[in-house]
């Protein structure tokens, strides 16, 4: 019998000491951040950059690594330090009246929230919605800055893979495809 997923559940690669996550980026910014293991120019620290642990989320967001300014994906293993603070730091990007006591105080959390938090419906590999929800974290400010500066602990280009698995999906090898995607298992803090 197949384990029911909560439907909020950070699903990730992880180790004992990272966790993975992906972003799609133009081939300037992703070369220049392969060669430097972080992001460096013309990456700008000024906008907010959303990170993803779902391979399939990033895949649904990015078309495969085909649309325009997404067209290289790469997985960022980051510090679980790291993702922790984030997390302990972060604000919800909307108003849920069972967090919030008020819109006002959910305004000012993220107004003074250096990270943004959304839970969005995680992707099959067809790229349809499933029911349990998959996170995206945005991070700005300070929360970027960490990320580029001390977080970072590898940059992997999986753009081959994630073409590859598109690629088999519209062939309809789903069987094919499913066995590529990365083991991704329950996070806990």
């Amino acid at each position: 019998m197949k384990e029911e997923i909560p439907a909020r559940q950070i699903r990730a690669v992880h180790t004992e000491t990272t966790i993975r996550v992906y972003q799609a980026y133009s081939p300037a910014i992703a070369d220049a951040a392969l060669k430097a293991g972080t992001f460096v120019p013309p990456f700008k620290r000024e906008r907010m950059t959303w990170i993803k642990p779902s391979f399939l989320w990033m895949a649904y967001r990015c078309g495969w690594a085909a649309k325009p300014g997404q067209e290289r994906v790469l997985a960022l293993d980051i510090t679980r330090e790291g993702f922790a603070w984030a997390l302990d730091h972060a604000a919800l990007s909307h108003y849920d009246r069972d967090v919030h006591p008020d819109q006002k105080a959910w305004r000012n959390e993220v107004k003074t929230s250096p990270v943004r938090i959304q839970w969005d419906p995680e992707r099959s590999v067809r790229l349809g919605p499933l029911k349990h929800r998959s996170l995206q974290m945005g991070l700005s400010g300070e929360a970027v800055d960490r990320y580029v500066d001390k977080w970072i602990t590898a940059v992997t280009d999986v753009t081959p893979v994630m073409r590859e698995i598109g690629a088999l999906v519209a062939a309809n090898r789903i069987e094919d495809a499913e066995a590529l995607l990365p083991a991704e298992r329950p996070y806990s803090a």
